[in-house]
C-alpha cells in the first residue's frame, strides 16, 4: 500500500469516526431536550451514595440512603451489596466512616 492510499484510508476512517461522535452528541442533546436524560445513568452507585452523604452532612442509615437514592435518582440500591461495598471502603480507610451499625458518613465530615 502506497503512502497516498494509506493516507486516503486514514482520512476515510477519521471521517467515519467523526460522524459517529457527532451522531452521539446529537442524540445526547435530543435526550436532554426531550427530558429522557437522567443524571443517574451517568453515575455509579457509589458516586450516588457519596452525593447523598455529602448533601446530608450527617451520618445516614443504609435504609435512608436507599430511600433517598430511589426518590432523587430513581435508582434502587441493593442493601446487602451496598453495605458490603461501604464496609470495604471503611476498612480501607477510604471515603467513608461507620458511625453506628449500618450507618455511614463521609470521611472528614462532622459526626
Amino acid at each position: 500500500m502506497e503512502l497516498t492510499e494509506w493516507a486516503e484510508l486514514q482520512e476515510k476512517l477519521l471521517r467515519v469516526q467523526l460522524s459517529v461522535i457527532r451522531d452521539r452528541i446529537r442524540a445526547a442533546k435530543t435526550d436532554v431536550q426531550e427530558g429522557n436524560y437522567s443524571p443517574s445513568k451517568r453515575k455509579s452507585k457509589m458516586s450516588i451514595i457519596t452525593d447523598i452523604l455529602s448533601v446530608s452532612c450527617t451520618p445516614l442509615h443504609v435504609l435512608e440512603i436507599i430511600r433517598i437514592a430511589e426518590e432523587q435518582y430513581g435508582v434502587k440500591l441493593d442493601r446487602e451489596s451496598m453495605v458490603s461495598a461501604l464496609t470495604k471502603k471503611v476498612k480501607k480507610g477510604v471515603t467513608f466512616v461507620r458511625t453506628a451499625p449500618n450507618t455511614f458518613a463521609l470521611k472528614g465530615e462532622k459526626q
